[in-house]
């Protein structure tokens, strides 16, 4: 059924198409609901973008790198298989996919972890990633939606979409208001902020200090796990901006939270507290929810595609016409509320 949809909007709207559908959220849900996935639980990512993956083994144009756990871990070499089967360069595309996994798990601080990231490429060298992180918890998703689009930048406002629960006291340094603090963040790295580590002090959970017990500390408090020798090195090389930051090898999300809080104690910088979060569900189910999976209307709709595909390939697209004209036949979608 995934393969035979992607062939009508490749064969309709070309692969960009296809890409934009993987990068909207609201999309990507509708998608998964015509596939007979659940509503919202966190198998909608995985299951939908796996059956992606395999739908799309062989194709001309579309190819996916990537997946949960272990076979996330092997997302560059299969863009490199990708690449030489395309004629496409892979260093951008490692880039990309490096980039969208650092910030969603550095950058936008909201207590997720990313266990899953998929990218999906074009024989134009265009992509778009799903990416999925588990909380702390392990009681909630989130899933993550980023486009290749002109102008991209990948520390300031990036993403196409986010799916989940929202939740407070998240530190986003993606958001435009914390421009500033990214660039204080770069300043404190290239003057040597690391000489001075030892004015600072973690506090983990719990833990009285000294300072507590006396007046005019001048240590200040920092989350646990800063990689002070990771951030001599960048200070070593001189790294140019913030997504050189982000980038750096040993520089991970407890060492960027506590460049933006000395550098908002430093300079005033401002931070964003807020959660970028865009798209959530009010109400949904698991398998069987609102109907179980009509498995042979499945079949006969995935059958009638593959012929209109077939018969459009060879000049006659009537029976695309006809899907569209049937289209028409529908009740118009309700009023959204004011």
């Amino acid at each position: 059924m995934a393969g035979a949809i992607v062939d009508v909007i490749v064969e309709e709207r070309g692969e960009d198409e296809v890409l934009r559908l993987l990068a909207d959220p609201l999309r990507f849900q509708a998608f998964s609901c015509v596939l007979g996935f659940d509503w919202h639980s966190s198998g909608t990512t995985t299951v939908v973008m796996g059956a992606m993956r395999e739908a799309l083994d062989g194709h001309e144009t579309l190819a996916i790198a990537g997946g949960k756990g272990r076979t996330s871990m092997r997302t560059v070499a299969m863009l490199a298989e990708i690449s030489d089967r395309m004629g496409l360069e892979p260093s951008p595309l490692v880039r990309a996919s490096r980039m969208a996994a650092r910030v969603d798990n550095a950058c936008v601080q909201d207590g997720y972890q990313l266990y899953h990231h998929t990218i999906c490429v074009s024989s134009e060298g265009r992509w778009a990633v799903v990416q999925q992180g588990l909380s702390s918890e392990r009681a909630w998703a989130r899933r993550y939606h980023w486009i290749d689009r002109p102008g991209l930048d990948f520390v300031e406002e990036p993403h196409s979409g986010i799916a989940g629960t929202p939740r407070d006291g998240v530190l986003d340094m993606t958001a435009r208001t914390a421009g500033a603090a990214r660039r204080a963040s770069v300043d404190l790295v290239n003057d040597g902020i690391h000489s001075r580590s030892r004015d600072f002090v973690v506090r983990r959970r719990g833990q009285s200090l000294l300072g507590d017990f006396t007046e005019g500390s001048a240590h200040i408090e920092l989350p646990s796990g800063v990689n002070w020798s990771a951030v001599r090195a960048a200070y070593d090389v001189q790294v140019e901006g913030y997504e050189d930051l982000v980038a750096f090898n040993g520089i991970g999300a407890s060492t960027l939270r506590a460049l933006a809080l000395v550098s908002e104690l430093v300079h005033g910088t401002p931070l964003a507290w807020r959660d970028p979060l865009r798209y959530t569900f009010a109400v949904g189910g698991k398998d069987g929810v609102p109907y179980p999976v009509d498995r042979k209307a499945m079949d006969e709709t995935t059958a009638l595609l593959m012929a209109g595909i077939d018969r459009a390939r060879l000049g006659d697209r009537e029976a695309l016409r006809a899907l569209e004209r049937l289209g028409r036949c529908l009740p118009a979608p309700a009023a959204s509320p004011a």
